[in-house]
């Protein structure tokens, strides 16, 4: 009798990097690392920490070091799972150079010179305009095109660079035949890019000279709490999310995704209260939604023979996985086998 049982459908794959260039802000773990927890459900993860990217800036060794073994047990406080998503370094995986190498041949000179992020880094970095921050969106593209991925999560900072890796990957399965899948962009509805508590017009970061402008997601509750009460608002009292009201617009936006109430709501909760009232509210459901991130942390962190022991693991899977993708290439740009 035949088997008319349905198969299970196939888990579309989803991957992303983040940099180890210490501790995630609010902005990173609303706008990404929040939802890669929740995305491994669904999905078939895979996630690195991209060491290799990080180096197109002057490192201090030693700090590298640190922040890269901090940034994976960060990961892995913020609720991903390595028995479940495939979870590693990017420079413990050769074939992401080596991937990088031949894409960067197949990539014109002209589009690597309209990437908006070369241009900014290029003017931040007047003193060291090197080759690989001209050439890393196709070390990303590889990063990307080794698993296949169905979707990679981007924030508006980085769509720019997944349609370039698109490109290149349609270009080499056009001269070669197919060879790389296309993947789609995956952009979260809400809370993608959070704004500096002290200055609303830019984009929170770590790199801020105003300690006041980011959350880091290990702050103690008390210097959350503290920041928020400090964020830059305007001269109104209406809680309102509307056109010039940035600050508002950016607190509330964290509010929204952190307790999964609308705008509407949002304001019908504050209706008659003062900005006072509101940024305190904002702070202790950060603070709150961060103890457990802060908890875990301090935990991995003290068991490094575990994290060694995963991230050595991921490598071995990723290796395996991304080594069948290049040998593939390999053969149809005409390399002889090994």
């Amino acid at each position: 009798m035949e088997n008319t049982t349905p198969k299970p459908e196939r888990k579309k794959v989803m991957l992303s990097g983040i940099q180890p260039t210490g501790v995630f802000t609010l902005g990173n773990y609303i706008g990404a690392v929040r939802n890669w927890g929740n995305l491994q459900e669904e999905y078939n993860c895979i996630y690195f920490i991209a060491d290799l990217h990080a180096i197109t800036v002057r490192q201090d060794p030693a700090k590298l070091k640190k922040q890269t073994m901090e940034c994976f047990a960060l990961l892995l406080a913020c609720g991903i799972d390595p028995e479940k998503s495939l979870t590693f370094i990017q420079s413990h995986v050769p074939a992401h150079a080596e991937l990088g190498w031949v894409l960067s041949c197949h990539t014109q000179f002209g589009e690597l010179s309209r990437m908006t992020q070369f241009k900014d880094k290029s003017a931040k970095h007047a003193d060291n305009v090197n080759a690989g921050l001209f050439t890393y969106p196709d070390l990303m593209a590889a990063d990307i095109l080794l698993y296949k991925p169905d979707f990679v999560p981007v924030g508006a900072d980085q769509k720019q660079h997944l349609e370039l890796t698109r490109d290149v990957a349609n270009r080499f399965n056009n001269l070669y035949g197919n060879t790389f899948v296309v993947p789609e962009p995956y952009i979260p509805k809400a809370g993608a890019k959070i704004m500096s508590l002290a200055d609303p017009t830019k984009k929170m970061s770590k790199s801020d000279e105003n300690v006041n402008g980011f959350i880091s997601i290990l702050d103690d509750p008390g210097v959350i709490v503290k920041k928020f009460k400090r964020a830059v608002t305007d001269s109104e009292m209406e809680i309102a999310y509307r056109e010039g009201k940035d600050g508002i617009n950016n607190l509330m936006t964290i509010y929204s995704v952190i307790t999964g109430k609308n705008y509407e709501q949002i304001e019908q909760e504050f209706a008659g209260k003062g900005y006072g009232d509101f940024k305190t509210a904002v702070g202790e459901v950060v603070a709150e939604e961060l103890r457990p991130v802060r908890e875990n942390f301090e935990r991995y962190s003290k068991d490094k023979a575990y994290l060694q022991e995963m991230y050595r693991k991921g490598a071995e899977q990723a290796e395996r996985f991304a080594r069948r993708t290049l040998e593939k290439v390999y053969k149809k740009v005409g390399f002889l086998p090994r």
